[in-house]
């Protein structure tokens, strides 16, 4: 079995090389690569069983790999990111590691891969999620909103609004002060530069942070109605539509 490293850090590339050896002496490691350019330029010419590819390279991201060079050979990903910033690709991929690596780790991604050789290839479908995790762990939320207070201009930080809300056509953001804020924003637009692991949009009026959310109560046709900190709104209802989707992302 031929395997190829892609791993900037010597001292991670030695530990796997190592590692592999003591697992599965009869194995070997073709290449150790530390870049996506000397990866893709490597695989362009060159074939093999196995790849277990760190993320973040010398210069750029591994993913930039499939995007210079046709690889059909699985994968086994070693990383330094979270579990739930690479759930979108774990389904296809052989599995990941977090790093150090673990030899008992690195045991059962390389036992599962030997039960699965043979049916394995890099099809569409992991080319599509490596695609979107790529997206994911490259794009950068909003962290600040510059506000007009009167004749002066004050930078608000993303963590300290509870929610932003829509009222006769104009956007607020609601500070844990209780003041409201007006922004040069749609809650549609906001949608895309707010983090969904900290901001839901509810409705078509609201975009609340988990940490706004001070009690929640059954509501009519299945909805749920929110009592807001700071808010004197007591109108706040969860689209139905939305409800099941909310609850996932309250038990996160």
């Amino acid at each position: 079995m031929n395997v190829l490293i892609i791993e900037d850090e010597p001292q991670a590339a030695t530990l796997l090389t190592s590692l592999i050896k003591e697992l599965q002496p009869d194995w070997n490691v073709l290449a150790s690569l530390d870049s996506v350019k000397q990866s893709a330029e490597w695989l362009r010419k060159n074939t093999c069983d196995l790849i277990l590819m760190d993320i973040q390279l010398a210069d750029g991201l591994s993913f930039e790999v499939f995007e210079k060079a046709e690889v059909k050979t699985p994968v086994i990903f070693t990383t330094a990111y979270n579990e739930y910033a690479l759930k979108a690709f774990k389904v296809n991929s052989i599995d990941y590691l977090l790093k150090p690596v673990d030899k008992d780790e690195l045991k059962a991604a390389l036992k599962k891969y030997t039960t699965l050789a043979g049916n394995l290839a890099m099809p569409d479908k992991m080319l599509e999620s490596i695609s979107y995790a790529m997206h994911m762990l490259t794009k950068k939320y909003k962290e600040r909103f510059i506000i007009k207070v009167g004749e002066h201009l004050k930078s608000v930080e993303v963590g300290e609004i509870l929610f932003f809300f829509s009222l006769e056509k104009t956007t607020f953001a609601q500070t844990a002060d209780g003041r409201k804020h007006i922004l040069d924003f749609t809650l549609d637009q906001l949608d895309g530069l707010l983090d969904p692991d900290w901001f839901f949009r509810i409705n078509r009026k609201y975009i609340v942070a988990v940490a706004a959310i001070k009690d929640m109560i059954s509501y009519t046709n299945s909805r749920l109605k929110l009592v807001l900190k700071t808010s004197d709104d007591d109108d706040v209802i969860v689209a139905r539509e939305r409800v099941q989707d909310f609850k996932n992302w309250l038990d996160k």
